[in-house]
């Protein structure tokens, strides 16, 4: 598992890349705020019902949650499903939103 910030992944959607990005916080919490990700929260993932992103295995998948502290959690559990290029995002939505938030 590699960390990127919130810097490089606000570039790189700026540019225009499309990313694999995976919100791993409960519903509500992506419903109050969040980039566009995929959401699957954490506790599916631990639970290993991932066939919804069993297609990105070979892709780069950045994780995300609030903090940070579950995204790592959920970076590790897919990559030891098989997952390559799992990537974390720093700080979560509380640096994304203290940086780039109006």
């Amino acid at each position: 598992m590699v960390n990127v910030t919130v810097e490089e992944i606000k570039a790189r959607l700026d540019a225009g890349e499309k990313l694999n990005l995976l919100d791993v916080r409960e519903p509500f919490e992506n419903a109050e705020f969040n980039i566009g990700g995929t959401l699957l929260p954490v506790g599916l993932i631990r639970a290993l019902q991932i066939d919804e992103i069993e297609d990105w295995k070979d892709e780069e998948v950045i994780c995300y949650c609030r903090s940070g502290k579950r995204s790592v959690d959920a970076a590790l559990v897919l990559e030891s499903a098989g997952f390559e290029n799992v990537k974390n995002l720093v700080g979560g939505m509380l640096e994304w939103q203290s940086k780039y938030a109006k």
